[in-house]
């Protein structure tokens, strides 16, 4: 007797992560369908381009603000907590300069900068499509004939693997230049050694590196809040939980991603 709710608990757990699993491979299946029918060539070649340019201001020139801020803010914050952290005297005050840059340029600024565009233009497009679908503006594309999920998405797709790269760049010099201003103005070390240890050993390969991830990262956030926008059903509170999944989805899948390409390109 006592072993029956044992054996009814762990089949309830047992169903549980069934149907967890089961989601999973349903939305995942229905993005991969929904992304064989982005990409399709568009039908109106002229009037794509535009949609495209429109994109790239509406979603990645309009972040440039919050990305410089961020940047100079961290640049500035990550020289100050290397030096606290690898202060020795048996070390070069230059290695600091070093470390500082290898971490903006392998992590920070592809990774933490993604993740947060990931937060801005993630859940913007999501509730941009997510609102067009309960108005049923999809649908009405539909009846005219038109390709919805291309129409909607691919621009915005493109316009962030465009911009984005171009945004990590900024966001690189920038956060190199609030270190050397945390150095400067604060005092935290010789700017000199700052600038001796950004030059030093300095690979290319590392730049390369870090636009690739964020080709991939432009990528993933695009699709999968336009992902989530296509598939809103319901009203406005609908919209709002699927703008919440759409950041939250996009930024597990960079952190996945970045995981994943870290080990391919460095491991």
């Amino acid at each position: 007797m006592s072993k029956t709710p044992t054996l009814r608990l762990g089949l309830i757990v047992d169903n549980k992560r069934l149907n967890v699993v089961e989601t999973l491979l349903h939305r995942i299946g229905e993005y991969l369908l929904l992304m064989k029918r982005v990409v399709a060539k568009p039908e109106n070649g002229k009037y794509f381009r535009k949609q495209v340019v429109d994109e790239i201001n509406g979603l990645c020139i309009d972040s440039l603000p919050i990305v410089i801020i961020i940047s100079v803010f961290m640049g500035a914050v990550i020289t100050i907590q290397t030096k606290l952290q690898i202060e020795n005297p048996l070390l070069p005050t230059w290695t600091i300069g070093f470390v500082v840059r290898q971490s903006i340029v392998l992590e920070f600024a592809p990774t933490i900068v993604s993740i947060f565009l990931a937060g801005k233009i993630g859940s913007q497009i999501a509730s941009e499509i997510g609102t067009m679908k309960v108005t049923e503006q999809v649908d009405a594309l539909e009846t005219m004939g038109i390709n919805s999920a291309s129409h909607l998405i691919f621009p915005k797709i493109l316009a962030c693997i465009f911009t984005n790269p171009l945004l990590i760049i900024i966001s690189i010099f920038l956060a190199i230049l609030g270190g050397w201003a945390a150095a400067e103005f604060l005092g935290t070390i010789p700017p000199s050694q700052y600038i001796e240890g950004i030059r030093s050993w300095f690979v290319a390969r590392d730049i390369y590196y870090a636009l690739v991830k964020t080709f991939f990262f432009a990528f993933l956030m695009a699709s999968i809040a336009g992902y989530w926008g296509y598939k809103t059903v319901g009203g406005a509170l609908e919209v709002g939980k699927t703008s919440t999944q759409a950041v939250v989805t996009s930024s597990f899948m960079i952190l996945l991603f970045d995981l994943l390409l870290t080990e391919l390109f460095l491991g």
